[in-house]
C-alpha cells in the first residue's frame, strides 16, 4: 500500500495486564482489516499501547483511528466494570 497518511497514537495504561487484554482483543481485527485503504499495527512499550495507522489517504486514516479508539475506550470500559465488580 502506499501510504498517503501516517498516524501513531501511544496510550497509556494503568497496568500490563489493560494492555495484554487490549492486544489480545484487538489483534484479530488487527490482522484481518476490513478495508484495504489502510494497515494496523498494535505493539507495546512500557505500559504504552502504540497504534500505528497508515491509510492510502486522510479519510481512511481517520475512520481507522476513530473505529480502533472506539474499541480501545469500549473495552477499558469492559475492564473497568469487571475490575470493580
Amino acid at each position: 500500500m502506499a501510504t498517503g497518511a501516517k498516524a501513531t497514537v501511544r496510550l497509556k495504561f494503568k497496568t500490563q495486564k489493560q494492555i495484554k487484554t487490549l492486544l489480545d482483543a484487538l489483534t484479530p481485527e488487527a490482522n484481518a482489516p476490513v478495508t484495504r485503504r489502510a494497515t494496523i499495527k498494535l505493539a507495546q512499550d512500557g505500559l504504552f499501547l502504540v497504534l500505528t495507522v497508515e491509510a492510502d489517504d486522510t479519510v481512511a486514516l481517520r475512520a481507522t483511528l476513530n473505529a480502533y479508539l472506539r474499541w480501545i475506550n469500549s473495552t477499558i470500559d469492559v475492564i473497568d466494570t469487571v475490575e470493580n465488580a
